[in-house]
């Protein structure tokens, strides 16, 4: 099988696979905020806590989040903002990326109407084919919502999740 076959079939079995919609974001060395969608973010480990983030290398400015130590959040999106996840995603072409949602500033660029913040320095890069593969030290959580009401993606489109009766 030619590897452009099984690329396409790959992204056709991926696409079966809902995960969660999080936003990454930092500030960058020019102190210009720096927001994009991610939807492949995963634990790595409890001990130390940490979490991993694929990032595409075509992604601008993507590489000032790489040295170790540099500060970024992942905001992980409620249901009700795919508009945010739209805007982050560069689906809306010269809009501010955080002209939507309650941003906050301290350490760390947060989002704080998401359903929660991961605050992490950078401690680990790997480059691998298309994507960096960042892993997260994580410094502070930031619970926002009391309701578990994440959003999801999955087959190119939004959804909720609804718990089994």
């Amino acid at each position: 099988m030619q590897d452009n076959q099984l690329s396409q079939q790959m992204k056709q079995g991926m696409r079966r696979l809902a995960s969660g919609v999080s936003v990454l974001s930092a500030t960058l060395s020019d102190a210009s905020p720096f927001a994009m969608t991610v939807s492949s973010v995963t634990s790595v480990s409890d001990n130390p806590p940490s979490l991993l983030v694929c990032i595409n290398r075509q992604i601008l400015r993507h590489e000032e989040l790489l040295p170790s130590g540099s500060h970024f959040a992942v905001n992980l999106l409620d249901q009700d903002q795919t508009d945010v996840s739209n805007l982050c995603a560069g689906r809306l072409q010269d809009q501010d990326r955080l002209s939507l949602g309650q941003w906050q500033k301290d350490n760390w660029l947060v989002l704080t109407d998401s359903q929660a913040s991961f605050c992490c320095t950078t401690d680990q890069v790997m480059n691998y084919g298309t994507h960096v593969i960042l892993i997260g030290r994580i410094q502070q959580v930031m619970i926002h919502r009391d309701q578990v009401a994440p959003l999801l993606y999955a087959n190119g489109q939004y959804g909720t999740f609804k718990p089994l009766a």
